[in-house]
């Protein structure tokens, strides 16, 4: 494998650092505290080409590889993790899936918009009874004429409130279970479709996460993504990219932990010597970056292989598995240094641990990442 970085991922990186530490960390404690979405940052990173990044250009997109995607979703969680998982989810789920399943109509009609940022996407699996469970869909899509009556609720859907449309997954034939579930296209504003309730979580609180409702919305038959049946898969599919974007996330939030705690480990002083002299410290930093060193090896690994087009879900399922767990013992490790002042929101540590937390659980959690790769090893 080639370890060495091109001169368009130099460039990624140093574009989306600068705008991370320019348009982001200024507001990032506010919109935390407040829950605040950032629809001018949002905005910003679409015309930087960056909601859309392995769109092809016929499509309005960036045209560039999966590492370009990893690095820049790395930088941007680095500063801040909300506006990390919108642009994953837009980029890893909904461009992702249009562009590599969709029509040349859908991709005309939505995929020009959401790649150039003009509009945002959401992706709907999950739903009060089919978390982990994903085949165990409730939402029914009705065959009516040229369109299907869609009636269901959707949970814990990031970017619910704030999306233009959603990549909505439906049961068209429940006796065949997963074999029956489609994905559809559903726009924001039709009539019966309702943004329910908005969840008040733990971390990335500047990104919107809410339960939708339909009831009775017709979507034109048009608005599906393949043929009836083909949802499930189509599902698993698109989590498998998704996967690698959180992944990346992870090792932004990972990295931002140790930043603060080497900074602050030269700063602080005890026993009359910075606390950065002291073995403890030293060793307690030492395991943290070789811990995302490692989980920056399995991320850029799985990326290289899906930008390779070889078979990725194995590796991306261990890159989240690992980068993930990283950032929340890194997060615990930053704390534990900054002593007091890691406790209080003050010096972000505190942020990092909860912005951690959630990257071990949605777009499948640990223990489903773990079967994945229990999986691929017993074939």
């Amino acid at each position: 494998m080639n370890f060495e970085y091109t001169e368009t991922h130099h460039l990624i990186r140093e574009t989306a650092r600068k705008f991370a530490e320019e348009r982001l960390a200024p507001t990032s404690i506010e919109r935390d505290e407040k829950e605040l979405f950032p629809y001018e940052q949002i905005k910003e990173l679409g015309e930087l080409g960056f909601m859309g990044m392995m769109v092809p250009e016929e499509w309005n997109g960036s045209g560039l590889d999966t590492i370009s995607y990893a690095i820049a979703i790395e930088e941007i969680s680095r500063v801040d993790a909300s506006c990390g998982v919108i642009m994953s989810v837009n980029n890893s789920l909904v461009c992702y899936g249009i562009n590599k399943f969709g029509t040349d109509d859908q991709k005309r009609r939505y995929l020009k918009d959401l790649a150039s940022g003009k509009k945002l996407g959401a992706f709907a699996l999950s739903e009060p009874e089919a978390g982990s469970d994903a085949s165990n869909q409730h939402t029914t899509a009705v065959l009516d004429g040229d369109h299907y009556v869609v009636n269901g609720t959707k949970n814990w859907i990031t970017n619910g409130s704030t999306a233009d449309l959603v990549l909505v997954m439906v049961s068209t034939d429940k006796t065949k279970g997963a074999k029956g579930i489609s994905a559809l296209i559903i726009e924001k504003g039709i009539p019966g479709f309702v943004i329910a309730k908005k969840e008040t979580k733990l971390g990335i609180r500047s990104s919107d996460t809410v339960s939708l409702s339909f009831e009775d919305c017709r979507v034109p038959v048009a608005n599906r993504i393949g043929e009836e049946g083909q949802g499930f898969k189509f599902a698993m599919k698109t989590l498998e990219g998704g996967r690698i974007g959180i992944a990346a996330q992870a090792l932004g939030i990972a990295q931002a932990c140790l930043d603060a705690s080497l900074k602050y480990a030269r700063e602080r002083k005890a026993f009359d010597r910075p606390i950065a002299e002291l073995q403890a410290i030293q060793f307690k930093l030492a395991d943290m970056s070789t811990n995302i060193e490692a989980a920056r090896m399995l991320t850029y690994h799985a990326a290289a292989m899906k930008d390779a087009n070889a078979p990725y879900g194995a590796q991306a399922a261990m890159a989240k598995l690992f980068a993930s767990r990283v950032a929340v013992q890194s997060a615990l490790e930053a704390i534990q240094i900054h002593g007091g002042y890691g406790y209080v929101r003050e010096y972000l540590v505190e942020r990092y641990l909860r912005d951690a937390k959630i990257t071990e659980i949605y777009e499948g959690t640990s223990e489903i990442q773990r079967i994945v790769i229990a999986r691929s090893l017993l074939k």
